[in-house]
Order: C-alpha cells, then structure tokens, then sequence
C-alpha cells in the first residue's frame, strides 16, 4: 500500500511539472488565440507513462525498495518497543494491584518511568516518520531533476512541442508513446554514472530547494 502510494506521489509531482512547463509557452492574456486547428497543426506531441517509468527505472527502483524496507524496519522497530512498553505496563499494574511496592514513593517513581517511556516512543516514532518522509521527498524532487535533465537533451533532437503524463490525458495513440524510448535512455544514463555520487548530489540538490523554499 506504501509502494502504491508513494508513486502516485510521483506520478503527481511529474504531472505539475509538466502542466508547469507547458503553462510557460502558453500565449499571454493580450496576445490573439488561434483557432484550435491552427494551433495543433505541425504540433509535435509525446506521453510517458510514469507507472512504467517508475517500475522500470532503475534508480527509482533502488531508491524505493530501501524506502519500502526503511520503512519496514521502522515500523517494526515500534511495533517491537509499543509490545514492551505494554508488557511494563501490565506488570506495573499487577504488581500494584498485589500491593508490590513497599511505598508510593516507589509506585509513583515507577509509573513515572513507564510515562517517560511511552513519551519516548511517542517521539522516536515522530522522528522515525519524519526521516522517513524527509527522504521520499529528496527522491521524488531527484527523480523530477533527472527526468527534467533527460527530457531536455532528449528533446534537442526530438523536437517535441509538448511532452505529456499518459495520466493526464483521456486518450492518446500509441503512436505518442515515447514511454520505453524515455526508460531504456534515462537507464543508460544512469549506469553510466555513478550511482552514489549522483545519489549524494541529488541530496544536496534537494536540500538546498527545500532550504530556498523556506526563504
């Protein structure tokens, strides 16, 4: 369900870079609109399915399978300390409901322990979703960054006016597909590079697009 979710994520950030794009050319308020005829003749026009996109591109492969078992790992990780932390409890209760403790003082000290536990879970499961979120976001904006990249050295020679989401659009030939075309060159591009350097930039990159965003 996470993996589902997170490229829709996806495929939701390349479709309003995309519309984005395509805003850019769009004719101002005061300049003449052409007749829908004369405007889409000679317009060159592709789509990318994003869903095959992601499933085949080898980084966005990687990159989401150690999101997804971060993510298990996390998960995991609370799951085990929530099981103890109601084991503490359970045990504090019967040894309290079986007089236990020789004084409060002692009962109070415990019950304020298992509240500093469970304050700490709290906050180790709000830092562990944090990470984690922080992540997928540096993903989704290195994944828009190298398709960005692709497509406008693609494009010096395709010459393609518009470049669409197949998700966007209600229906197309297939002769507009350039799906495959756009997997087998971002794939060639990526083995030629070196993963962890580019993995390292695409942090970096990110960070500092977050950190402008903030200004």
């Amino acid at each position: 369900m996470m993996k589902k979710n997170f490229f829709r994520i996806l495929s939701v950030v390349a479709v309003a870079a995309m519309v984005a794009s395509c805003n850019n050319q769009a004719p101002k308020m005061d300049e003449p609109v052409a007749d829908s005829e004369e405007a889409l003749e000679g317009l060159r026009i592709a789509y990318i399915e994003l869903d095959t996109l992601t499933a085949q591109y080898e980084y966005a492969k990687q990159t989401s399978q150690e999101l997804e078992k971060k993510g298990t790992n996390a998960r995991n990780t609370i799951a085990a300390k929530s099981k103890q932390l109601e084991t503490n409890v359970n045990n504090f209760q019967s040894k309290l409901q079986n007089n236990g403790f020789t004084s409060r003082e002692q009962a109070e000290n415990a019950q304020a322990a298992l509240q500093r536990e469970q304050n700490n879970l709290v906050a180790l499961q709000q830092r562990l979703e944090n990470e984690l979120a922080n992540e997928q976001a540096k993903f989704l904006q290195a994944f828009q960054d190298s398709l960005d990249s692709f497509l406008g050295d693609y494009n010096k020679d395709k010459k393609y006016d518009l470049i669409l989401n197949k998700a966007a659009i209600l229906h197309a030939s297939t002769k507009w597909d350039i799906t495959q075309d756009v997997v087998n060159g971002m794939n060639k591009r990526y083995k030629k590079s070196d993963p962890a350097t580019d993995k390292k930039a695409a942090e970096k990159k990110a960070d500092e697009k977050k950190a402008d965003d903030k200004q």
